[in-house]
């Protein structure tokens, strides 16, 4: 196998995503640490950065009026940020089956199980948002992780368990779709409608996703009413 150095590659998948609004949730090599579906090479998340919606709405899936416009911009733009830099794309969507994205998050050092049992990120906090994956089949250099520990180890209050309105939230239980779309469907729900989950808000490592509040309104309403 081939290596590239991280100035190579590594540097231009983050100027690419950044380019698109996106950026690096993570990287791993799966010849070093073992993940599902893929055994060799360079494996890097990307997921929405802070610049992603207004790029986004300007975009043809936004204004077109077809179904599932954040999927198939991230087709676009993953799959030819994949075509420019030599490798090939996966999504989180399109299943099933679907690819083991939560079990790549993890793998990368990067995510982490929060005590609600979702997923936090060591910047965007549970905001975290994947858009897709780029797997080289090259190994190049990679940053490690900047935490040695999940962030919930250090965060005694929890505001995620607490936060919750409806209650579906909790540390000893699975989480509780039913009361939260129940809540949802009432006027109280409608902070979590148009504000986010705020459960996900609640996370103080959230406030680093630079989340316009119209993109967190979308994904509320599609959640709700797929």
């Amino acid at each position: 196998m081939t290596s590239a150095p991280q100035t190579d590659l590594y540097v231009r998948v983050d100027r690419a995503a950044a380019a698109a609004g996106l950026e690096i949730y993570g990287a791993l090599h799966p010849g070093h640490q073992p993940v599902k579906g893929l055994r060799d090479g360079t494996l890097v998340l990307l997921g929405t950065g802070a610049a992603f919606w207004p790029l986004f709405t300007a975009g043809p899936e936004h204004q077109d009026g077809r179904p599932d416009p954040i999927d198939r911009w991230s087709e676009r733009v993953v799959g030819g940020m994949a075509c420019a830099l030599g490798a090939r794309a996966y999504y989180p969507f399109g299943g099933p089956p679907y690819q083991p994205f939560v079990d790549w998050a993890l793998a990368s050092g990067r995510s982490f199980t929060s005590p609600s049992q979702m997923l936090v990120h060591d910047r965007v906090g549970l905001l975290i948002s994947l858009r897709g994956a780029l797997h080289f089949n090259q190994k190049f250099d990679i940053p490690p992780p900047p935490l040695a520990e999940s962030p919930c180890h250090s965060c005694p209050t929890r505001p995620c368990l607490s936060a919750c309105p409806a209650g579906a939230l909790s540390e000893s239980e699975r989480y509780d779709l039913v009361a939260c779309h129940d809540h949802l469907a009432t006027a109280a729900g409608s902070a979590c409608m148009t504000g986010g989950c705020l459960a996900r808000l609640a996370c103080p490592l959230s406030r680093g996703a630079g989340r316009d509040p119209a993109q967190t309104a979308h994904h509320m309403r599609y959640f709700h009413h797929p």
